[in-house]
């Protein structure tokens, strides 16, 4: 969906968006931190700078919007995670939500199965490298419609990143649970290795569009392929 819907959204839309929204606070606010992030990628190979503007007509305009796109561009052609571009982004997502243009799709087992999991006395959270404003905008304009009140609460990486042991010990203190007693699903074996590390029970989840495993991960870890395969302990 990420790969496919959203990322691709920016892309196609970032210079009509720019066009319609510059004059706006918020707007500004996202250019000043793309354009100070330049600064500081200055001497990175293929930086795009962002000039200044000087005020002085449309061609300007035009220009100074064409090297912010180039510059969105050019970072996510690298898959940065600068917070200039994701914020940026998350604005963008939030347009296209709030208008219909986009609506974060599920996969048909998970809503039946988080409300199993709810009633049995379960909290669910989510963490993702998304920010927390993106994850509320997925789950809030889903294809299911407005979910987020199946979630007990979300993490970013402001709590660290998903593939070091720590951010899983951090989460599991900022909700006063131990590690074991915390079911971490992802497709992504480097961040499952990670909270195993943490002492976090993991599920490597297999979708369709998914990155491949190599044998050894398919040997080693636990894998599911719908959230229906997961039988857990109700709580006490």
């Amino acid at each position: 969906f990420c790969q496919e819907t959203l990322f691709p959204y920016i892309k196609d839309n970032v210079k009509e968006y720019l066009r319609a929204h510059w004059e706006e606070e918020e707007c500004q606010r996202d250019v000043g931190l793309l354009r100070k992030q330049a600064q500081e990628d200055s001497s990175l190979d293929g930086a795009v700078p962002i000039p200044v503007e000087s005020g002085s007509g449309e061609e300007e305009l035009e220009r100074v919007i064409q090297a912010v796109v180039d510059n969105v561009h050019w970072q996510m052609s690298l898959d940065r995670k600068t917070t200039a571009l994701k914020q940026l982004q998350g604005h963008m997502w939030r347009a296209a939500y709030a208008t219909g243009h986009v609506k974060g799709e599920l996969f048909e087992d998970v809503v039946p199965a988080i409300r199993k999991w709810r009633e049995a006395g379960m909290k669910v959270y989510i963490y993702s490298s998304g920010s927390v404003e993106a994850q509320k905008l997925l789950f809030g304009y889903s294809t299911e419609g407005d979910i987020l009140e199946l979630f007990d609460g979300h993490f970013d990486t402001k709590i660290g990143p998903k593939v070091e042991s720590e951010s899983y010990r951090r989460i599991a203190a900022s909700i006063g649970c131990a590690t074991n007693n915390i079911l971490f699903l992802t497709d992504v074996p480097r961040e499952a290795n990670a909270a195993e590390e943490a002492d976090t029970h993991v599920a490597v989840v297999i979708r369709p569009g998914n990155a491949g495993l190599t044998d050894d991960e398919k040997s080693y870890y636990s894998l599911i392929s719908s959230f229906t395969e997961l039988f857990l302990p109700s709580s006490t």
